[in-house]
């Protein structure tokens, strides 16, 4: 099977984002958690961790915007 380089493209810029997503995610988590359990989220972190999400999906909608719009047959 080939992998051509539109196929490399939507890969590495799909992992980076999920990346920057999941280290996103564990920043709020870490600090707006509560450090004796980890398992608490104060109010506060809620709604960061909320808007990781909303940023990660308009991160998404931004990278396939970007793949869409570009020619990779030259």
């Amino acid at each position: 099977m080939e992998v051509d380089a539109e196929m490399v493209r939507q890969v590495a810029l799909s992992a980076a984002a999920t990346a920057v997503f999941i280290v996103a995610a564990v920043v709020v988590s870490s600090s707006y958690g509560d450090t004796a359990t980890g398992t608490d989220l104060s109010p506060t972190g809620g709604l960061a961790l909320v808007a990781v999400l909303g940023g990660f999906i308009v991160l998404m909608a931004l990278a396939g915007l970007w793949l869409e719009r570009q020619d990779f047959d030259s």
